[in-house]
């Protein structure tokens, strides 16, 4: 098995992301493992990260502020991989950073480092020749986004050359600013399971262990992210403590779901 049909295997997964080089990103990541995280999403810094609301905006300059580069994120998830072989990780990011040396370099740069799975925001399933098959000849899950306005006409595109889990964006907008309602979360879900055998996990907006655990009583797994964000601004390098808690009070509404 996987990485990720592990992680998926014991019930509703969940999913937290942080961004590399902002704070002090192993331990951060330490803190979100020995929390209970069941998959990282670890976010490349990009200078026009257009899903992402002012919380990760902002967690994007500060880590190019510091000079964190392509290369740091790969050493960062690397050592990652050394120190905990059994979670999945999965970059998360834009296309400049993944594509400007070739798909080919940066599908090897992930097999290298131990990534599992790679979400690119800005490139559509229509392009997929842009990275796809470049991950998937490495063995690197390209992990797709379905939105309120996938309509069954375009989610067989979204679901062809996809694996890992499909990451459903539960709101037409950006990250950490508002979440949806229950019911649209539910019966979105529910058409997504009939049309793909992988694990569908939901994100946007999600802060509380309350909205965590409605969610996970219907999806396979819980995205987590802006939340995280706040905690690093928060608490600069102190903040691994504090994350292991959220994490743990999270880990426990998604996990009570089983």
């Amino acid at each position: 098995m996987t990485r990720f049909e592990t992680a998926f295997a014991k019930g509703p997964a969940l999913v937290c992301f942080i961004t590399g080089g902002d704070g002090d990103t192993a331990s951060n990541l330490d803190a979100l493992v020995a929390g209970g995280a069941d998959v990282i999403e670890l976010g490349m810094p990009f200078t026009d990260p257009m899903a992402d609301g002012p919380a990760i905006q902002e967690a994007n300059l500060r880590s190019l502020a510091k000079g964190t580069r392509t290369a740091d994120i790969f050493r960062i998830a690397a050592e990652f991989r050394q120190r905990h072989p059994n979670v999945p990780l999965v970059l998360m990011g834009y296309a400049n950073p993944m594509t400007i040396r070739g798909p080919e370099w940066f599908a090897e740069e992930c097999a290298k480092a131990g990534v599992d799975g790679v979400i690119c925001v800005d490139i559509p399933s229509e392009e997929d020749a842009a990275l796809g098959p470049a991950l998937r000849e490495k063995g690197v899950s390209l992990i797709r986004l379905a939105t309120p306005t996938t309509d069954a006409a375009r989610l067989p595109k979204v679901l062809e050359g996809s694996s890992g889990f499909l990451y459903y964006v539960s709101v037409a907008g950006i990250t950490g600013m508002q979440q949806a309602a229950q019911g649209s979360i539910e019966d979105a879900v529910a058409k997504l399971k009939a049309a793909t055998d992988i694990p569908v996990a939901v994100g946007f907006g999600v802060r509380t262990p309350e909205q965590a655990a409605a969610i996970a009583k219907v999806a396979d797994g819980v995205v987590v992210g802006s939340a995280f964000i706040d905690i690093v601004k928060q608490h600069g390098d102190a903040a691994p403590g504090p994350l292991q808690d959220y994490t743990a009070s999270l880990a426990e509404a998604v996990h009570s779901a089983r």
